[in-house]
């Protein structure tokens, strides 16, 4: 699989390729994949923690009781219970505003079925099924995990993209981010690394730099 060090060299192409802008651009990672029947439902879906972030994922919790309590106590984005939920299950509008808002959801599983009949709908097609938490379970470290987390997702299609960072970070920093995230990626494809075609990095405004395959000279 491509090293970090090729990772830091395009990296560092993709940041002098680009024009400055008045907003913090961010850095994306793009795979595209061979030799996947996509008809046969290949699909991605994972949550990948980044070993270095510059700006946490926004979280939202959904729970009541102490769980509520305690995720609004570690700072939850948002916390929501059972009213804020029949309420947007009366206005599909709002609903939509408020899960835009946000990048993961987690849910107290006793709230899980009130979420499904509520939100699941607009949740689903969006990826953002909530992740469920046990009644016990320390959601402080569960919302420690998806602030750093982000989510890799593509269905019925041969290329994926996602953000690593932004271009204020260290370009070894975003390198290790990418590694980490072609690693999981590589985990969930049938073949590995050999269904990966191409890597690229880009600037949220930048063209996108490829890989450069090494040649492999032959000797008789």
């Amino acid at each position: 699989m491509i090293t970090e060090s090729q990772l830091v060299d395009m990296i560092k192409e993709a940041k002098a390729a680009t024009k400055a802008k008045k907003f913090k651009q961010s850095i994306e990672l793009i795979v595209n994949f061979k030799d996947i029947d996509v008809k046969k439902g290949f699909a991605l879906n994972e949550v990948v923690q980044l070993p270095k972030t510059s700006s946490p994922a926004t979280v939202c919790v959904i729970a009541t009781g102490d769980m509520g309590t305690k995720a609004k106590a570690a700072k939850a984005d948002s916390v929501i219970g059972n009213e804020e939920l029949d309420k947007f299950g009366a206005n599909k509008r709002e609903s939509r505003k408020f899960i835009n808002k946000y990048d993961f959801f987690l849910a107290d599983t006793q709230i899980m079925p009130t979420v499904g009949k509520t939100l699941g709908q607009l949740l689903g097609p969006r990826g953002k099924m909530p992740t469920p938490v046990p009644f016990n379970a320390p959601i402080e470290s569960f919302l420690a995990r998806f602030r750093s987390s982000i989510k890799v997702r593509t269905r019925a299609s041969l290329s994926v993209s996602c953000k690593i960072g932004d271009e204020s970070m260290e370009d070894a920093d975003l390198a290790i981010n990418a590694h980490a995230v072609l690693s999981a990626i590589e985990k969930k494809l049938p073949n590995g690394e050999k269904n990966m075609k191409r890597v690229m990095i880009k600037t949220t405004m930048g063209k996108p730099i490829k890989q450069i395959q090494e040649v492999k000279k032959k000797f008789a």
